[in-house]
């Protein structure tokens, strides 16, 4: 697909919500309007395929939580290991659209891995993740205060830590808009043991220094993310600067977006994988 459409796509779904604009600007690429919305499908990400690990696995057990945030209760979906005993723990940050059934699936993945793996609500404060038909969570999303928003990951990771089914050690990875927050977090709470995070945009290097928890960065081609604009080079080079604990990939071929397999247009498979298992790898290196 044209590489046009997929950037007015993140667009569209990132920042102005307006399809008829989409459209628009979308059919003035291939041709018309119509074409443009017989496209839009391959764009949209596609719920039906979030499962690859049943709610009914019996390797895990999941249920939804609430927990006391800065601004009143958030809501997270958890899965951990099946069983008695205590595992580490990780705090996921969802894309914008919030706790879809994909990001659940990431924390039923974590769970299957061996890990407490908490899906926080960060829209809670602003409804929560909308029902299918019940609003758009991007919109959502954007209502939200950023200092907020990273105040409620800290709580996130405080609720985990304390919780009698983990130990003491807590991690974090968060996804395109989340990977942004997870950022923010790895600066703001010196409590967190490691970090993971997807194309997410970095801090600013001056705020390189506050950084404790070893971090691995998965970043799509910087030749397809219209997101990286080399913020995250100056960022890495910074950490690498001070000697912070880090590790960079930059995936060649990989769409912004690449691990979400419910998006036909932007997952990659093989830079999911690789990605993902090196995630797994981080997380049991340095939560162990």
């Amino acid at each position: 697909m044209d590489q046009r459409l997929i950037d007015l796509h993140h667009d569209y779904v990132h920042h102005h919500f307006d399809r008829r604009k989409f459209l628009e600007q979308a059919g003035r690429i291939v041709g018309s309007a119509g074409a443009a919305a017989a496209l839009l499908p391959l764009l949209d990400s596609n719920n039906a395929n979030a499962q690859t690990i049943a709610e009914t696995d019996n390797r895990i057990t999941t249920e939804w939580v609430t927990f006391e945030g800065v601004t009143g209760e958030v809501k997270a979906y958890l899965a951990k290991p099946s069983g008695a005993g205590e595992h580490p723990g990780v705090v996921i940050v969802h894309e914008i659209g919030g706790v879809s059934p994909h990001q659940q699936d990431i924390a039923r993945r974590l769970a299957v891995a061996g890990f407490v793996a908490l899906g926080v609500d960060f829209l809670s404060p602003a409804g929560g993740t909308p029902a299918p038909g019940e609003g758009n969570g991007a919109e959502r999303a954007r209502t939200l205060d950023p200092v907020q928003t990273v105040e409620n990951g800290v709580a996130a990771v405080a609720y985990l830590r304390a919780r009698d089914d983990t130990t003491d050690k807590i991690g974090a990875v968060g996804f395109c808009w989340g990977g942004r927050v997870t950022q923010q977090l790895s600066v703001n709470d010196p409590t967190l043991n490691a970090v993971v995070v997807f194309y997410g945009q970095p801090p600013h290097p001056s705020e390189a220094p506050r950084v404790n928890a070893p971090i691995l960065m998965n970043y799509a081609d910087v030749m397809l993310d219209m997101n990286n604009t080399g913020e995250v080079i100056l960022y890495r080079e910074e950490l690498e600067r001070l000697g912070k604990p880090f590790q960079f990939y930059m995936y060649e071929g990989a769409q912004h977006g690449f691990n979400n397999d419910t998006n036909q247009e932007r997952y990659n498979q093989a830079a999911a994988e690789l990605a993902w298992g090196r995630t797994i790898d981080w997380f049991k290196e340095y939560l162990a």
